[in-house]
């Protein structure tokens, strides 16, 4: 028995000191931030982190909490045939108090959540946003300009061809001046500071369209088209990619943002060949 005893104590002080490393690698880990997020790049980036944040904080004060009671009672109350657990069948106070407590923190969050939400997704963007197209099919992206008219042309994918590969109808007058390019052969470029509505579709199955530095995660889904928008505060080129897995290239998936003055955009998409060039 007491052979029992021992092996059940050292047991016991191994699991223990086992949760108690888990706990100390995960505060590390997080705490100093050698695995987090890239440096932020949009304007509502910062209530979403904002909210990531507390999630994290609200959620790892639980995970400490319950680990470190969780091998406290391990190495306590380690296992011997001279004691026997104590079982009870309710405590209504205790219930009550890890139901309610949760409710109201998960409610809380959720609300604030789908507040932001809201003003991304489904508030509408300024009258004078920058708007651009991105395409998705397997495996890569494609750009689309609407044109110095600001209206992207009528589309069908019984046009689907390889000189026109998102079916643009060419008859259609709001189509002459629109502007695509595939992504590897040209960068996605917008303007800084300056509100950016990217309308997704997709050519085939559901793809993801994930902007790490802006914050921007949503989904292209065939057969309709969904909507994110943002507003860049930083310069410089910022790497997309496909989050949603698609195939076996969905590794590929992958682009190249380029936030510039408003200026040097237009001055870009002046020089560029429309589709009443390339498709005559």
């Amino acid at each position: 028995m007491k052979r029992q005893s021992l092996k059940g104590r050292v047991e016991g002080l191994l699991l223990s000191l086992l949760l108690i490393a888990l706990v100390v690698i995960a505060l590390v880990t997080f705490g100093g931030r050698f695995w987090w997020l890239p440096p932020l790049a949009s304007q509502h980036g910062k209530a979403i982190d904002t909210l990531f944040t507390v999630t994290l904080v609200i959620t790892g004060i639980v995970f400490v909490l319950v680990q470190s009671l969780l091998a406290f009672l391990v190495f306590r109350f380690a296992g011997s045939e001279e004691r026997r657990a104590v079982h009870f069948t309710e405590n209504k106070t205790l219930e009550l108090v890890w139901t309610i407590v949760p409710a109201v923190i998960l409610t809380t969050l959720i609300f604030f959540g789908g507040r932001l939400w809201s003003r991304i997704q489904i508030a509408e963007p300024p009258e004078d946003a920058f708007k651009v197209e991105v395409w998705g099919e397997q495996f890569r992206w494609t750009f689309r300009y609407p044109g110095k008219d600001g209206k992207f042309g009528r589309t069908d994918l019984k046009l689907v061809s390889v000189e026109n590969p998102l079916g643009i109808d060419k008859n259609d007058p709001a189509s002459k001046d629109d502007i695509f390019f595939f992504a590897g052969e040209e960068n996605l470029h917008i303007p800084f500071n300056k509100p950016v509505v990217v309308y997704l579709r997709s050519k085939d199955v559901i793809h993801s369209f994930y902007v790490p530095h802006f914050r921007v995660k949503q989904d292209a889904v065939p057969g309709m088209v969904t909507r994110t928008w943002f507003i860049p505060t930083k310069k410089g080129e910022f790497e997309f990619a496909c989050a949603e897995l698609c195939g076996l290239g969905h590794y590929m998936m992958r682009g190249v943002i380029v936030v510039e003055d408003e200026k040097k955009v237009k001055e870009w998409l002046s020089e560029q060949l429309t589709v009443g060039d390339v498709l005559p």
